[in-house]
């Protein structure tokens, strides 16, 4: 196993609570537009960091399609079932809403929507081209369903020219079942990221979780699957239980452990950047500012960074 504690949640895993006029701008707007986002619906830790935003105008991860999932993973917050109709204003809603709060980077995430007929890629699509139409300036990452692994629907999404397409392979593939929901897969998300990979120059980006049960062999096989599928950006994160009903942590890794995933993701396998720490998420502030730095600003790699990690470090 990868080196973690057994005990009650160990001190390193304190969060900040969300507050600050920038925090309060925020929520206001999307409460106006009626607007979901996976920050909230997920119980997202870093809700107080990203949304204050300490040295920039902060980001919010956009939730599309709805805030119940079609899908029932054993480690997600999102509510199951019950599906409705989509708001076929949303988004325009959202590019408004992104304007209005003065976003330059934004990110742009779903609840899956197996009960569609194209699963809400179309829906995404236009939501990405929302968005890009009122500013091209502005950088849209998302992160994607994989779509059952349908490659027209995927390519959906990378017609529509985001700068970033994350899918998460969430786990190891041992534990993928206990994990997600069974109509996901390992080898189907390895799919989607390497058709992005062969059929775009869009920068690909997925995401682990640590401590439910993976053994240290386990996590180096799906980073090395990962850069061989051509993703560029990978975060590791602390699983953390939104309830009782849901996936036990199996146990809480050190942050020295997660530091040394930094260094093997990057120096041994070669990805472009990892983010990795107990609080980080997929949809985490220093692989935005990872991103940034390359593209808006044509900083070289190690520039990129350099400047991610001392923002984030802030």
């Amino acid at each position: 196993m990868t080196s973690m504690s057994r005990t009650g949640k160990p001190e390193w895993l304190k969060m900040r609570p969300p507050s600050g006029e920038r925090f309060t701008d925020i929520k206001e707007t999307l409460r106006e537009r009626d607007l979901n986002t996976v920050c909230e619906e997920a119980n997202c830790p870093n809700l107080g960091d990203c949304w204050s935003g300490r040295n920039g105008p902060g980001t919010a991860t956009f939730m599309l399609m709805g805030e119940r999932c079609s899908r029932g993973c054993n480690f997600c917050d999102v509510e199951t079932g019950g599906m409705e109709p989509l708001d076929l204003k949303e988004p325009q809603q959202v590019a408004e809403a992104v304007a209005d709060i003065g976003l330059d980077y934004v990110v742009l995430t779903s609840v899956d929507r197996d009960d569609l007929p194209d699963q809400g890629a179309g829906h995404f699509a236009e939501t990405i081209r929302e968005i890009k139409d009122r500013d091209p300036g502005i950088l849209v990452e998302v992160l994607i369903p994989d779509f059952q692994g349908e490659e027209r629907l995927v390519r959906k999404i990378i017609d529509a020219d985001p700068d970033v397409i994350a899918h998460n392979v969430e786990t190891v593939q041992r534990l993928q079942r206990p994990v997600r929901d069974r109509r996901a897969g390992y080898e189907q998300s390895l799919s989607v990221l390497r058709q992005v990979h062969r059929e775009s120059d869009i920068y690909t980006k997925s995401s682990l979780m640590l401590g439910v049960g993976e053994y240290t062999h386990e996590v180096y096989q799906t980073l090395a699957d990962l850069r061989a599928a051509g993703v560029d950006v990978v975060t590791l994160g602390q699983y953390l239980r939104p309830s009782l009903s849901h996936l036990e942590v199996d146990e809480y890794v050190h942050p020295d452990a997660f530091d040394t995933w930094q260094r093997v993701a990057e120096e041994e396998l070669g990805f472009l950047y990892c983010a990795s720490g107990p609080m980080v998420r997929s949809s985490y502030r220093a692989g935005e500012l990872f991103v940034d730095a390359l593209l808006r600003d044509g900083k070289s790699v190690a520039q990129a960074r350099r400047e991610a990690r001392a923002e984030a470090d802030q």
